[in-house]
């Protein structure tokens, strides 16, 4: 689903015929939409990465405006991605980030901050940008063709709904993957490293009470990610012929056997 598509349902639901006191909005496409179509309504975003670059908020101490909410992840989880797909096969020499530009454009900045820190971690990450099923078997097959290869599925609306391709292509490719959902652990990814999304639906249920309460979202700074999770699925690490590091597998919150 596009930006546009998500603007015209939303007109087709008349949802503003309903007066909403505040609307909590999930993904980037949906939030762009509501932006569009209200300035005065408040806005809780859940979750929704980089909202500054995306011209949601002023900044994150001051949102301005009616939107402000709750982010997923921060320009560091690039490096620390990297550094924990290095951790687990070592011969990773070249990573791509892979993502719907389309539903997730934010991700060029996250490269380019990424590009410009300080690295001791000799791996070169490239975008590889993808819109549809068959550019997601295109990229795979390419990364799959030379060896040191490794991914990084970021949080976005389009590598969700496709979360069972991106596993099984990762898997028929024997490409070391390193995912943000914990689920995605469940259904056979290698790896998972990044927040709880529902502890950020749960922390929103604070700010929709205080600004019904009479606060305004200008006044309410945009929280980030407390709650961290690793996941490690050691079947899907065999299968690939990886040996998870023993400090690694101490840290992990869920280790799948």
């Amino acid at each position: 689903m596009g930006p546009t598509s998500t603007a015209y349902e939303l007109r087709q639901l008349n949802w503003w015929a309903l007066a909403p006191d505040i609307i909590v909005g999930q993904s980037t496409p949906v939030v762009r939409a509501l932006r569009q179509a209200t300035s005065s309504i408040p806005i809780v975003f859940v979750p929704i990465n980089d909202p500054v670059e995306q011209g949601f908020v002023s900044s994150l101490a001051h949102p301005g405006g009616n939107l402000t909410g709750f982010t997923l992840v921060d320009f560091q989880m690039v490096g620390k991605w990297l550094e924990m797909l290095k951790e687990v096969a070592p011969e990773v020499s070249r990573a791509v980030l892979m993502f719907n530009p389309d539903t997730s454009p934010h991700y060029y900045v996250y490269l380019r901050s990424f590009e410009a820190m300080p690295r001791s971690i000799a791996v070169e990450v490239t975008a590889a940008p993808v819109r549809d099923t068959t550019e997601v078997e295109e990229a795979f097959a390419k990364l799959g063709r030379e060896p040191g290869g490794g991914l990084i599925v970021p949080p976005d609306a389009f590598t969700i709904v496709h979360q069972h391709l991106f596993i099984r292509m990762a898997q028929q490719h024997r490409v070391p993957a390193v995912y943000y959902l914990r689920t995605s652990v469940a259904q056979g990814a290698l790896m998972s490293y990044g927040p709880d999304p529902y502890d950020l639906f749960r922390r929103s249920a604070s700010y929709v009470d205080r600004i019904l309460k009479g606060a305004k979202p200008a006044d309410l700074p945009v929280q980030q990610p407390t709650k961290f999770e690793l996941a490690i699925n050691l079947k899907t690490a065999k299968a690939l012929g990886l040996q998870i590091p023993e400090k690694l597998l101490a840290l992990a919150d869920e280790v799948i056997e």
